[in-house]
């Protein structure tokens, strides 16, 4: 019996200690709470999709069986082959052309005495403002060949019977694409030359080198790492793009990774061959993104003597205006002339008829506006939508951000890791995984607007958490702290201290998602349904039917609603909210 009654005993001690870690999990703190159901939204939002697309790229259609036959089929002709090369071609040419746009612009604002800098920056924000899709559209109202305007010009003043200009090739996709991803190298460049002194420089140029010489052997070598850095993001977007070389590409036969997608979920569905073909842009995603950090994590600039140094404006004579001038062009290209061909085109009645009287008209705004329902739809859910997303991805990332910071739970940094996940998975793989995951039953939301604001947040969620994270380090905990004093919980110190200090950098974030999300096409391509349409999906369906009048009138919207929402950051958040650290 005392045995006996021993065993239970040591039984009863030793089941608390088992499960104590469980019950201090769960001692209904709102913050455990919290941290859970973040974990759990997480992987609905990152996790699935992704792993869901890995599992559908071995499975046989229709029964479920491992299979390497969607790989086989994936890359078992030629011109799927073809398609990822010319894709990979792509990227480096893009990455090429806006290495020679960004790093004179670059130079010339951070190093020389160039005057009317606020161009060059003019420049760079225009080119974030015009979506690529509708730079696109531009050009080939200017370029279009035998009926572009550029061309129509040429055979004017030659008296020729066709146009030298075709945007509908390889080369118009990589100039379209470089005009719109420049500012990436433009950024990376001039922040790193910001923190370089100029004194190496100046004794570079005492022992008789000149100015050209000092920047190609001394100030470029300094800042490879930042320069390489910004070449891997625009080979990776330039890679994963949709739009332009669906406008592009397709009339011209050039067959590329985005446009092979988009084939695939043709009909039939094939919805496996798909997500194999997608696996490698997917690898080369993470293996560039991974090259990149490390360049970045070492500095390819520091003082030998422990000090920032001086950085003073080189006097570079009449090259300053030389400067002035390649800005002047670049802008004139990436921004002044397809803006300026969308509305003309958007006030005409046809718009190759030209500038005239007769030809004007704002019947195209009125339709869109007030007399076609699919349209206003479409504005309407491209607002929502991206409303929808931008609040769900800034509340998720407050959490996340406070909860790593404050280190107030074990493991936290995964949490991280979930919200930055989708940095490194290309818009275009994450709509297809989404697709994967949630069309088929028995959730079935293809088409749905939820379907679509989740597939936003999970995009632009690391712009988020970035802009969130970088908010949370600026704020002594001790605030906080006064506030438990007090008797309130962590979400009442999150409501009352956290979020009234960071409302700036939370608007600030909440813009930065919800701009982009209101353009996005290359996720959203993927899952909208005729009653979910946006505006980036209705201007690629009109454009496909040629209706360029309407086309651009809607894309002018687009843009005056961006440009009103970008005024508004700079007003309410400062001048700085777009390059704040995300």
């Amino acid at each position: 019996m005392t045995s006996t009654s021993t065993t239970i005993g040591e039984l009863d001690t030793r089941r608390p200690a088992e499960h104590t870690w469980f019950r201090k999990f769960l001692n209904l703190e709102p913050i455990n709470l919290l941290w859970l159901a973040i974990f759990l939204f997480l992987l609905v939002l990152v996790a699935a999709p992704i792993g869901y697309l890995i599992k559908v790229s071995f499975e046989e259609t229709g029964t479920g069986v491992f299979t390497l036959g969607n790989y086989i089929s994936a890359y078992g002709r030629s011109r799927y082959v073809s398609g990822l090369v010319n894709s990979v071609l792509l990227g480096l040419a893009t990455a090429a052309v806006c290495v020679v746009i960004a790093v004179p612009m670059a130079w010339a604002v951070s190093r020389s005495n160039m005057p009317m800098k606020w161009l060059a920056w003019a420049v760079v924000l225009g080119s974030f403002i015009l979506p690529p899709y509708l730079t696109a559209i531009g050009w080939i109202l200017m370029a279009g060949p035998n009926s572009g305007w550029l061309n129509w010009g040429w055979m004017w003043l030659t008296g020729a019977e066709s146009g030298i200009f075709n945007i509908y090739s390889f080369t118009g996709i990589v100039l379209v694409i470089a005009f719109n991803a420049f500012p990436f190298i433009f950024l990376f460049t001039k922040s790193a030359l910001d923190l370089i002194s100029t004194e190496m420089e100046e004794a570079a140029q005492i022992l008789g080198a000149d100015t050209f010489r000092t920047t190609l052997k001394v100030t470029l070598p300094l800042v490879w790492p930042s320069i390489l850095g910004g070449i891997i993001i625009v080979f990776l977007e330039a890679i994963a793009l949709f739009g332009v070389p669906a406008l592009l590409g397709i009339p011209a036969r050039i067959n590329l990774v985005t446009t092979q997608l988009w084939q695939f979920f043709g009909y039939p569905l094939r919805l496996e061959v798909a997500a194999a073909y997608a696996m490698p842009l997917l690898l080369i995603t993470l293996s560039l993104i991974y090259v990149q950090r490390l360049l970045l994590a070492r500095k390819g600039y520091v003082s030998q003597s422990g000090k920032g140094g001086e950085r003073r404006p080189i006097d570079i004579g009449g090259w300053r205006w030389v400067l002035l001038g390649w800005c002047f062009f670049i802008g004139l290209l990436a921004v002044f002339l397809p803006a300026g061909a969308i509305v003309q085109a958007s006030l005409s009645k046809a718009w190759g008829l030209g500038m005239s009287w007769d030809n004007f008209t704002f019947d195209h705004y009125r339709a869109i506006l007030f007399e076609h329902s699919l349209t206003r739809e479409a504005i309407a859910n491209s607002f929502t939508f991206a409303a929808g997303a931008a609040f769900i991805a800034i509340s998720m990332a407050l959490c996340v951000a406070y909860i790593v910071t404050r280190k107030l739970v074990p493991g936290a940094n995964v949490l991280a890791f979930l919200c930055m996940a989708p940095f490194v998975i290309p818009g275009i793989v994450l709509a297809i995984g989404f697709y994967a995951a949630y069309a088929s039953p028995p959730l079935a939301l293809y088409g749905t607007a939820l379907l679509i604001i989740l597939a936003f947040t999970a995009r632009f969620l690391p712009i988020a958490y970035g802009t969130s994270a970088a908010g949370m380090r600026s704020i002594n905990p001790e605030m906080e702290e006064a506030v438990r004093i007090l008797g309130g919980g962590r979400l009442r110190a999150i409501r009352s201290v956290v979020a009234p200090l960071l409302k700036k950098t939370l608007l600030g974030g909440w813009l930065l998602v919800f701009i982009p999300a209101t353009r996005e096409l290359s996720a959203a391509i993927f899952l909208v349904a005729p009653n979910t349409r946006v505006m980036s999906v209705l201007i690629y369906d009109m454009t496909e039917e040629g209706r360029f009048e309407v086309v651009s009138a809607l894309g002018c919207i687009i843009l005056v609603s961006t440009t009103f929402l970008v005024w508004l950051g700079f007003r309410l958040v400062g001048r700085d909210f777009m390059l704040r650290e995300r």
